[in-house]
């Protein structure tokens, strides 16, 4: 699942909550959602529909146990001061998708990482400590008697040729070893307590941003480009894209499209697929019978299927979406999904987002460009990432021109060119960088983007009552992801 996906169902998720109800999980078309009331907060499992809903109940219970485990009060500040000590123990819940056959106890263990063989080599390292202090406070008696015998038979003392020609200088330095020894074993070694106390909070929040700060020097010492403002930047534009509206009327539509591409690095489009949807939900059951007027303008050959309850010859006639008895209802605060579509295609011409990447070696690696060009200009595509892979041990590249920003991830062998707004005004562009390597190191090339515009010209224009045809108001939100965009 992409990040976007993961924001869009989470934004979803207030909106299909109902408070006044029993039960607490709700269902839509591809996802269920299990939650738990926790004071003012929700603990929430995003599960397939297949998913045993028994299971993940007890998944859910398993959950809400952990958390006052490290949070004493059950708020959001409280949760995000201890976010990776939950994040750690919900690893351990489950992995890869499935839940781990684990209890409390079992969770509390692994995260505390309480190791025998360390607690055994630390009392020996202690041992060999405390002996080691021992034969050395046992030599500087030694010495000190050995300074004692020398100045009562007015003869230098044996051993110290080393440090100095006279019995006063043996003598400083024999007080001098003892005086260190006797200092050095004042400290006591306590051992590091596996749990963080109530006392020490302020320090361990201090230590953390020290650490934090060396993280980040660490990683900027090995390469990685680290641009935080606009990191930041970008994350908030991701959030504005997927955000719902500010405000829902009792009609509210939601128009959602995926696209999956493959294209070949010489040109020609592989496969094409976008997949569409208008989600209806009605807050308010005197709103329940409608009609949903929809304008359809495409022109690519979209395969168009409705809900089995609506009315297929009403739509074919006057695409109009309305329920074959016209005597019943919609449902109320639930997403109902009225209207699917399917393209698929293989013409080039449809691509929306056309990449060009050449690859061309020199003498000291490879020159690489690569450009883009919006092939659709009534879309605006927001967020944009084009992430082009790069040869292993071989450093940052050197960049050139380029239009935009980009970061390099050393850990993950990836340049990312970042492009906050493709449209019709800003509709091409270009990168130029050079490194070692050879042609076929910056292939697959993968793009992601997300836009407030759909790529199949379908939309909602009006709703209007059964009784009456009276038009309605309604709210509407439409939502472009990528779900595979590749250059291969």
């Amino acid at each position: 699942m992409t990040r976007t996906r993961i924001e869009g169902l989470l934004a979803a998720f207030p909106k299909l909550m109902n408070t006044g109800k029993q039960h607490t999980f709700v269902e839509t078309e591809s996802v269920r959602y299990v939650y738990q009331p926790m004071e003012k907060l929700y603990m929430v499992l995003i599960t397939t529909k297949n998913s045993n809903i028994l299971e993940d109940l007890e998944t859910l219970r398993l959950f809400s146990r952990v958390i006052p485990e490290y949070c004493r009060v059950l708020e959001e500040n409280e949760i995000s001061d201890h976010c990776f000590d939950l994040i750690f123990a919900f690893d351990e819940i489950v992995a890869l998708g499935y839940r781990e056959n684990v209890n409390l106890a079992q969770i509390r263990t692994f995260t505390e990482m309480d190791s025998h063989e360390e607690k055994v080599f630390r009392a020996v390292r202690e041992t060999q400590e405390r002996e080691a202090k021992a034969e050395m406070r046992r030599k500087a008696k030694e010495l000190q008697q050995a300074r004692r015998d020398a100045e009562r038979r007015g003869t230098k003392a044996p051993g110290f040729g080393g440090f100095g020609s006279s019995a006063v200088s043996g003598g400083s330095t024999a007080a001098m070893i003892t005086e260190t020894i006797i200092e050095t074993e004042k400290p006591k070694v306590t051992p590091v307590p596996t749990r963080p106390s109530g006392s020490n909070k302020a320090l361990k929040l201090g230590a953390k941003g020290k650490e934090v700060d060396h993280f980040v020097d660490k990683l900027k010492s090995e390469g990685e480009n680290i641009v935080t403002s606009s990191v930041g930047k970008r994350s908030s534009d991701a959030a504005a894209v997927l955000a719902p509206p500010i405000h829902m009327e009792s009609i509210h539509m939601k128009i959602e499209e995926t696209i999956s591409l493959t294209c070949g690095r010489d040109g020609g489009l592989q496969n094409m697929e976008v997949h569409g949807m208008i989600m209806l939900r009605i807050l308010d059951d005197k709103f329940a019978r409608i009609r949903i007027h929809v304008e359809n303008e495409d022109k690519k050959g979209v395969q168009l299927q409705t809900h089995p309850n609506v009315d297929k010859k009403l739509f074919t006639a006057e695409s109009v979406i309305g329920l074959k008895n016209p005597e019943k209802s919609f449902p109320i605060n639930s997403d109902v999904g009225v209207l699917k579509w399917r393209l698929q295609t293989t013409e080039e011409s449809s691509i929306p987002l056309t990449i060009n990447c050449w690859p061309s070696e020199s003498g000291s690696g490879c020159d690489v460009n690569i450009e883009y060009e919006l092939q659709e200009e009534a879309l605006e595509l927001n967020d944009v990432v084009i992430a082009i892979p790069l040869p292993p041990g071989v450093g940052a590249p050197m960049i050139g021109e380029i239009d935009g920003e980009y970061r390099h991830d050393s850990r993950r062998n990836l340049l990312e060119w970042c492009l906050p707004v493709i449209d019709a005004k800003n509709k091409s562009g270009s990168l130029e960088f050079s490194i070692t390597g050879q042609p076929n190191d910056f292939f697959p090339v993968h793009v992601s983007f997300v836009s407030k515009k759909n790529y199949c010209n379908i939309q909602v224009t009006k709703v209007t009552q059964v009784d009456g045809s009276t038009p309605v108001r309604f709210s509407k939100e439409t939502t472009f992801l990528v779900d595979k965009y590749e250059i291969l």
